[in-house]
């Protein structure tokens, strides 16, 4: 499982014109999910999620996490963080797990770090989504649970 992260002042997701998720100051995470993923994976990600530290502190070093700000996470499928992308002109999708076994997987993440935290928000799987940011810092990182 992949998480590409960014810190945000704000982050919204929309599908066909209606917003489906939102949040103020936090993190935007892009997730690719691979065939290789389980339950395991599920809890590692959401932990590193929750626990990564990327906002400042009194001393304005990254030392807090989203779960230390009480910060939104808003989570988005993205299928093509998976791709392989080490040869040619065009990435290819064979790496990337398949649609059923991705979507289970993603709605796992989605209930587990609602449990572990107040302010999730998600896109929707498998719709053709805008995502709309503003990243503050820039501050970008990939994550690999």
């Amino acid at each position: 499982m992949i998480a590409l992260i960014q810190r945000v002042t704000h982050a919204e997701v929309t599908v066909g014109g209606e917003c489906v998720g939102r949040i103020g100051p936090g993190l935007l995470a892009l997730i690719g999910i691979e065939p290789k993923d389980t339950q395991a994976t599920v809890e590692r990600m959401v932990a590193r999620l929750l626990g990564y530290r990327v906002f400042q502190d009194a001393d304005d070093r990254m030392n807090l996490s989203v779960r230390d700000v009480a910060g939104g996470l808003l989570l988005v499928p993205q299928f093509t963080l998976a791709a392989d992308t080490r040869k040619g002109t065009r990435p290819g999708f064979s790496t990337a797990a398949p649609p059923d076994q991705a979507e289970r997987l993603f709605d796992t993440l989605v209930v587990e770090a609602r449990r572990q935290h107040a302010l999730v928000e998600t896109g929707r799987f498998g719709a053709e989504m805008h995502v709309s940011l503003t990243n503050h810092g820039p501050v970008t990182f990939r994550l690999d649970a």
